[in-house]
């Protein structure tokens, strides 16, 4: 008898891990909306793909010998693979984004775009690796993510082949848990509420991701916003700054115009005029894009960040000698 339960019980423990293994991610099946391409989405939407979101970043083959790794010409959408001194767990590269039919986003319907950006699930149903802020964008409006698609179609074809992504076990498993269905409609924020629409601003942009330091693949409780991540490329390091309303490490010391001019500080920038990429001037900060935020937008950002809880947490940036892998 004890050796039918010893032996029902491993076949139940073994069913249960074969599940939980080849289980697909949460989803429901995408919506059959065909979203209205009028100009003031598609313009709304190049705002959120090239500068708020920073959809570009990822998604598009960059130049990192220069300063803030700009597009490269001709290769907006194209995909990218994750430097591998970054340290991801595996190869991580982020698709073609673009109307190519075969390699890109050209044969997606409207809300099969919609189910990836807000719900982290491929059109063949995988769970996307969660380095795209899908979690973040669950709260993206409905309104912004009909012009993020809008903007999407008017974006020209480039035949670029990149390798799929391939995440390293356990990571691969258990990211499946990631992707969250969006049910309900999302309305739009409310600008008049500075605060509010700051903190809709610094969801959208990925500020929480970048700015709160990581350990096992989640953030540290209780130091969000604190920053400490580092981010590397080749033989070049940055730490995310402390963003948080501390006055001695983050920005409590700071009044809203000096918020503002440090990203206007880098309005004179443009592909022709970048300086090199360097240890002491390398960022993965999209500066190039957040310079083109407006004014109201980054006092809204500034206002939502000084509600933060002020955390103690000195960063050096950028460390004189990059460690080794």
């Amino acid at each position: 008898m004890l050796r039918f339960v010893v032996v029902g019980t491993l076949t139940a423990v073994v069913g249960f891990g074969s599940w939980f293994v080849m289980r697909g991610p949460k989803s429901v099946a995408p919506s059959t909306i065909q979203v209205e391409r009028t100009a003031t989405r598609v313009e709304r939407g190049k705002y959120l793909f090239h500068t708020l979101a920073d959809c570009e970043g990822c998604h598009s083959e960059r130049d990192w010998a220069k300063f803030g790794a700009p597009v490269l010409p001709g290769r907006l959408g194209s995909g990218m693979v994750f430097p591998k001194e970054m340290g991801l767990p595996g190869t991580i590269a982020p698709p073609n984004i673009s109307q190519d039919k075969e390699r890109g986003l050209g044969n997606w319907t409207d809300g099969e775009i919609i189910r990836a950006v807000r719900e982290g699930v491929s059109r063949d149903g995988r769970a996307l690796f969660p380095m795209m802020p899908y979690q973040s964008f669950a709260k993206m409006s409905d309104e912004d993510v009909y012009s993020l698609v809008a903007y999407l179609r008017t974006m020209p074809a480039v035949k670029s082949d990149v390798p799929p992504t391939k995440v390293a076990f356990p990571v691969n498993v258990l990211m499946k848990s990631a992707p969250t269905p969006v049910t309900s409609k999302v309305g739009e924020p409310d600008r008049k509420d500075t605060i509010a629409y700051g903190k809709y601003l610094v969801t959208m942009a990925g500020c929480a991701t970048c700015h709160t330091k990581m350990e096992k693949g989640e953030p540290i409780a209780g130091m969000e916003f604190a920053g400490g991540e580092g981010f590397r490329a080749f033989d070049r390091e940055v730490l995310s700054a402390n963003i948080t309303p501390d006055v001695e490490t983050g920005i409590g010391s700071w009044n809203e115009q000096r918020f503002v001019d440090k990203f206007r500080n880098y309005s004179n920038l443009n592909h022709d005029n970048l300086p090199p990429s360097v240890q002491a001037n390398f960022t993965v900060m999209p500066w190039l894009g957040f310079q083109n935020l407006p004014e109201d937008e980054l006092k809204a950002i500034f206002a939502y960040l000084k509600t933060l809880k002020p955390i103690r947490s000195k960063v050096d940036s950028h460390p004189a000698v990059v460690s080794k892998l």
